[in-house]
């Protein structure tokens, strides 16, 4: 892997957390203090982030997790990249790290997790089938060869869909996901729905792509930041996706120009140079279209917006509210 000066970092950690507000002023004033950007979840079922930065001051931040015993066993996927990978940086305490809605507790039970060697040789398993747990513009963006995927927007819906693979239920099944997080949960419920031999890939797609080269990862993985879609296959790439305008193979994922629309779709560089950013005509006049600027990822404009801005304002809001 090229070396450079940033690193982006994705992990996640199911434990108790008492005090979330407490610990989450104290995090981000620690990634305020580290020039860190990016998101992260806290919650009084654990830790979820993804941020960007520096590669000392990354590494400064792992260490200050890990330096928390509710967090020593937080594992890191950490990726290279020649920038931040985030305009902004966002703390938030909110009652999941990973919406779901399911009925579960991961620290209770959940799939047999598997490391990526050990995933990978699973793959010729006929006895096998792989499960994803994402929703439908990223799993059409790139999947898994062979995957049973779902038409689902989020994973409050997989209840929706376990029907589909009632069939399946005393296969090997696999679940994957981008980063191993919502697959604890997932595989978690399959269980209590009867199915008797789930598993997970620990770490997801980012971490069997960097431990094993991604080998039978067809298309390109949507991760949530500012690059929109990262390469993951380095043995057998393919292209799975199809512009969304003139149908040709293109693993280049855009939101729509439109602001009213933002859809996320696969949308070749001329098609996009045609239609400025939009996904359809009428998109390309709308009075909302935002300027194309090449890349196809618009972020929240930022008000003057600051990481510690961000901090103060959540001190006067506990001051309003008289919990300071």
């Amino acid at each position: 892997m090229e070396d450079k000066a940033y690193r982006v970092i994705l992990y996640y950690n199911y434990t108790r957390v008492e005090n979330p507000d407490e610990y989450r002023d104290q995090h981000h004033l620690f990634c305020v203090q580290n020039n860190l950007l990016g998101r992260v979840i806290i919650s009084p079922e654990g830790l979820n982030g993804t941020v960007s930065g520096l590669k000392e001051d990354c590494e400064k931040y792992m260490q200050y997790i890990c330096s928390d015993e509710r967090f020593a066993a937080t594992q890191f996927k950490v990726e290279h990249h020649d920038r931040h990978a985030f305009h902004k940086l966002h703390v938030r305490v909110k009652e999941e790290i990973v919406n779901s809605d399911l009925p579960v507790d991961p620290t209770v039970r959940t799939g047999k997790h598997l490391e990526p060697a050990d995933f990978k040789a699973m793959l010729n398993d006929p006895d096998v089938v792989l499960v994803d747990m994402r929703s439908n513009y990223e799993h059409q963006l790139g999947k898994f060869k062979g995957a049973v995927t779902f038409d689902m927007e989020n994973l409050r819906e997989l209840p929706q869909h376990v029907s589909e693979i009632e069939h399946l239920r005393h296969k090997k099944v696999i679940t994957y996901c981008t980063g191993g997080i919502k697959c604890e949960k997932a595989s978690a419920y399959l269980l209590d729905q009867g199915f008797t031999d789930v598993y997970q890939l620990h770490g997801g797609i980012i971490r069997y792509g960097l431990e094993e080269g991604g080998e039978n990862f067809d298309g390109r993985c949507y991760v949530f930041d500012n690059r929109v879609a990262v390469d993951v296959n380095q043995v057998n790439p393919e292209v799975i996706s199809t512009c969304h305008i003139c149908g040709t193979p293109s693993g280049r994922m855009v939101n729509c120009a439109n602001a009213e629309c933002n859809l996320h779709v696969p949308i070749c560089e001329a098609c996009s140079d045609q239609m400025e950013g939009a996904c359809s005509e009428e998109c390309r006049q709308h009075p909302a279209k935002r300027p194309y600027d090449g890349r196809g990822y618009y972020p929240t404009p930022s008000n003057n917006y600051t990481p510690l801005q961000g901090f103060k304002s959540r001190k006067k809001q506990l001051r309003v509210e008289g919990k300071l």
